[in-house]
């Protein structure tokens, strides 16, 4: 089995040599079969949603925030904070970025909410590298989406995720090791659609 660090080479090499129209395109997708995954979960209804901003080679998810502003959905975006914690901000088309302190992303300015708001959304739409269809996921290696998963497991109130990556990000049952600190997800958004894991473990 490839190391994590093996595996995320691999994938920012794959994703380096797609080109402007085909990351254009899995933006689209993305955003469209993004906006029916929360007409799901929310059976149509106006809600919250925990996003992020696809930056460099990541999967482009501006359209998917774009998409789900305009069915009525709150979006919130996270900011990086000391100790590997997330605060969370409100997004709107004519939010501010700022460059971050922790990260080499940019950031929405506005009101910071700590994680316990993302227990009240609808869905979060998390990063990853790469997923396997056990629902292992890797993530950029900061740690931070696995310290939120496992204080919301923790409480008892995680809402549905779904894991955002290129179709060929998404590797057979056994490609990555787990560890113990390792959510797994259920369900993965590609441009292709959504994949649903029925081998993938519950939350513990």
């Amino acid at each position: 089995m490839a190391s994590k660090e093996d595996i995320r080479r691999s994938r920012r090499l794959y994703r380096r040599a797609l080109t402007p129209e085909q990351i254009a395109e899995a933006g689209e997708a993305l955003a469209r079969h993004g906006s029916t995954w929360a007409e799901t979960v929310t059976s149509g209804e106006a809600a919250m949603f925990a996003v992020y901003v696809g930056v460099a080679f990541e999967p482009p998810t501006m359209p998917l925030l774009g998409a789900l502003h305009e069915a009525g959905h709150d979006v919130l975006l996270p900011v990086c904070e000391p100790d590997r914690q997330l605060s969370w901000v409100y997004w709107t088309p004519s939010t501010v970025f700022v460059r971050s302190s922790y990260a080499p992303i940019d950031e929405p300015v506005g009101e910071r909410l700590d994680s316990s708001v993302v227990a009240s959304a609808a869905g979060i739409f998390m990063p990853a590298t790469a997923v396997d269809k056990d629902g292992n996921r890797i993530g950029q290696g900061g740690g931070y989406y696995d310290r939120l998963l496992q204080g919301l497991d923790a409480s008892g109130r995680r809402p549905p995720t779904i894991a955002v990556v290129y179709d060929d990000d998404l590797l057979p049952s056994g490609s990555i090791p787990a560890e113990a600190f390792d959510r797994p997800v259920r369900e993965v958004l590609t441009p292709s659609g959504v994949v649903v894991l029925e081998n993938a473990a519950e939350p513990a």
